[in-house]
């Protein structure tokens, strides 16, 4: 999670600001996400990207995944650990259900839009044919911490 935490408090290429801060012109909400694969090497990371490119689906977990997949060179991501600052929402649960992640650990409880037990619980859908194993709520301080700076 602390290398999420890092992902997520990076800016965008050029912005030479630290992301949250006045001043920081990406606009993005720092959310970080990184995907291990089985033997616990890292394969991918992401952050939101939203305002940067103009992309709906650009969230921090949905870079990591396409990022993971094009690097292995096939979708199916079994036996990975999607690590990310934030409960997903609905979009990125979904994707990553879809993915096969194995195992997904988040820092903060998004009480709005969370889809892993906050609003919804998409990933422990038993109707699914994939769901992950789920820790919930690691590093959530320093996860939450991170949001509230940027919102201020």
């Amino acid at each position: 999670m602390r290398r999420a935490l890092e992902v997520a408090a990076d800016n965008p290429p050029g912005n030479g600001v630290e992301a949250g801060a006045a001043g920081d012109l990406s606009g993005d909400i720092p959310v970080g996400a990184v995907l291990y694969g089985p033997d616990g090497v890292e394969l991918a990371v992401g952050r939101n990207e939203r305002e940067r490119t103009g992309d709906p689906t650009a969230h921090a977990e949905v870079l990591a995944l396409r990022r993971a997949a094009a690097l292995r060179g096939e979708w199916r991501l079994d036996g990975c650990t999607l690590v990310v600052t934030l409960e997903p929402c609905t979009m990125c649960a979904g994707a990553l259900v879809l993915a096969r992640v194995s195992t997904l650990v988040f820092g903060a409880w998004e009480p709005k839009t969370g889809a892993v037990g906050s609003l919804w619980d998409v990933v422990r859908d038993r109707r699914l044919n994939h769901r992950p194993e789920v820790y919930g709520g690691v590093l959530a301080t320093e996860s939450a911490a991170l949001l509230r700076a940027f919102f201020r």
